[in-house]
């Protein structure tokens, strides 16, 4: 249950946090003038952030109520045991909604309108702009690659559990099983890929980075030249004292 719970906790908590990035975003590019000392104080920040988890702990919370074994003890489900599919897939249905589906649609609609504010703007630098779309656009790519398969395959699952215990067995709800197992570990990943997200897509960054590699290229320049001088040298040397001889 620990284990679950925590995992809920980080994916939901992530998803709620990334909501509140899209707004604040969208607040500052469409509606700046109205923004401005508005919710960018570090009290602000700390409320906001404290309604944030408790809003996760409110939709997390009622997991830990349901068993995670079955009737015999013998195996241990991710999300309950059979006997109680009938309430689970409700509460998933409706973890899946608040804690899902409405952040996704917030963080659309906010970037999508960002993307047409940024395109009809000309005097917002062309460079700036296409960084900015581009970023906006991937944003949206992996919000929807690591979060949107799990919450679809996780209500499969249940519901393919649930036509199993009613004499259903095909292949194809053993491939949901599958299928949601992979999805789980694109929801994971998902925390590895936005810090390197905005990390590569940050000017500073990507200056540091040039930076390094120019300096690395000239340091190995230097290197070669440096050897093949000391080459040079010694074949010039071998050259001398054989005509000595």
């Amino acid at each position: 249950r620990i284990t679950r719970g925590l995992f809920h906790l980080n994916l939901y908590a992530s998803i709620g946090f990334l909501t509140c990035i899209s707004v604040h975003r969208y607040l500052g590019i469409v509606h700046p003038l109205k923004a401005r000392g508005r919710c960018q104080g570090a009290t602000s920040s700390v409320w906001l952030s404290a309604m944030v988890w408790v809003w996760v702990i409110a939709q997390v919370a009622p997991d830990f109520a349901f068993s995670k074994m079955d009737n015999k003890g013998m195996q241990c489900h991710d999300t309950t045991g059979h006997e109680n599919l009938g309430v689970y897939l409700p509460y998933t249905m409706a973890i899946t909604m608040t804690g899902f589906a409405i952040p996704f649609l917030i963080i659309i609609g906010c970037y999508c309108h960002v993307v047409v504010v940024l395109c009809r703007n000309d005097t917002v630098d062309l460079s700036l702009r296409r960084r900015s779309i581009r970023l906006v656009i991937l944003v949206m790519v992996l919000f929807s690659i690591c979060f949107l398969p799990y919450h679809i395959f996780r209500n499969l699952n249940l519901l393919s559990r649930s036509w199993q215990l009613q004499g259903s067995c095909t292949q194809a709800l053993k491939n949901i099983y599958i299928s949601y197992q992979v999805t789980r570990g694109l929801a994971s990943f998902n925390s590895a890929l936005n810090p390197l997200l905005y990390v590569m897509t940050s000017e500073d960054c990507l200056s540091r980075i040039r930076t390094i590699r120019q300096k690395a290229s000239q340091s190995l320049g230097s290197t070669f030249r440096s050897k093949t001088s000391d080459q040079a040298d010694e074949k010039k040397i071998s050259i001398i004292l054989c005509e000595e001889e």
